[in-house]
């Protein structure tokens, strides 16, 4: 299919189009890359007006059941639902479970909802390599409000921070003392934090994490309470805390309309995404040619034999290609 057709079919909402689109952008084909940015280049004017949401957090916390619990919510109030759920892959095998649509099988089973599993790959940051393209097609098909679900490997999810409009961490009770929330990185990065699974035996746990994680958090924002991110406490099981959850999520989207704060993000991101795309096309470009090549490997050698340290040798590299 060219890319003129399919970005036709996709922008008429064909789900199948946006299912064929996403695995032409996902595509390592050499001879993709034309088709990729033609598309792209066609279903630009109609993107960037969805809600933009990251969930983060570690391996049990339940981010699934938690975004089948929103998502309901979401689609009951009349949104069009995409979730792109991210899957880690293995360093061996290259394989990925992908099992994201058997743990959210009433949005799987809802025409409402478009649910994209996609492998992680060599890619960190909890996100696949292009998932910001994914996004700007599930919202050139209409769909208005966009979750992505991190790989859930702790600390260092923070690349999604950069993609999305609000970035929640769940985090389960009993999950360490006062100082986690003190952490830098993902914590830091939160605009909400929401201990999960706050119901039954675990409530009361849940409660003495959230006294322990906002001490915590008023030492890290001490002098800057203003961006400090607000600790909840959900249940995506009994579904309690999401429609307060939901509504803090509005108010903040429509403070950043009102502020002109939504687009001149949208502009930030998209130059973050401009430096982070040279970056792979000199590495990929360089690569790619031969004579750089086998400076590269001879190099390598030496850096394996202990002769030259690395950083001589990237100097040298570098030096060889001209930048």
């Amino acid at each position: 299919m060219s890319a003129k057709s399919l970005a036709e079919k996709l922008l008429a909402g064909n789900r199948r189009a946006l299912g064929r689109a996403i695995t032409l952008v996902e595509s390592t084909r050499t001879d993709a890359g034309l088709q990729k940015d033609q598309l792209l280049q066609t279903i630009m004017p109609r993107t960037g007006q969805s809600v933009r949401l990251g969930i983060s957090g570690s391996p049990g916390v339940g981010k699934s059941t938690f975004i089948e619990s929103v998502g309901s919510k979401l689609i009951e109030q009349g949104y069009k639902l995409a979730i792109l759920a991210i899957d880690p892959s293995s360093p061996k095998t290259k394989g990925s479970i992908l099992g994201d649509k058997t743990r959210m099988q009433d949005l799987a089973a809802d025409q409402r909802c478009f649910i994209r599993p996609s492998p992680a790959g060599r890619s960190l940051g909890g996100v696949a390599r292009r998932t910001r393209e994914s996004i700007l097609l599930c919202e050139a098909a209409g769909y208005n409000f966009i979750i992505v679900e991190t790989v859930g490997v702790g600390q260092s999810e923070v690349a999604v921070a950069g993609m999305v409009d609000q970035f929640i961490y769940l985090q389960l009770p009993n999950s360490g003392d006062d100082l986690q929330g003190i952490k830098k990185g993902i914590i830091e990065l939160a605009d909400s934090i929401l201990i999960n699974k706050a119901d039954s035996d675990h409530l009361n746990a849940a409660k003495r994490s959230k006294v322990d994680l906002e001490l915590a958090l008023n030492l890290l924002y001490k002098n800057n309470t203003v961006e400090k991110p607000k600790v909840q406490l959900v249940s995506a099981k009994e579904k309690t805390g999401i429609d307060t959850f939901l509504d803090e999520v509005f108010e903040k989207i429509t403070a950043l309309k009102d502020k002109g704060d939504f687009s001149h993000r949208r502009s930030q991101q998209a130059i973050e995404w401009f430096k982070s795309e040279v970056s792979e096309l000199v590495l990929e470009t360089v690569s790619a040619k031969k004579a750089f090549r086998e400076n590269y490997l001879t190099l390598e050698k030496e850096v394996e034999s202990m002769t030259l340290s690395p950083t001589t040798a990237a100097k040298q590299f570098i030096g060889t290609i001209g930048i």
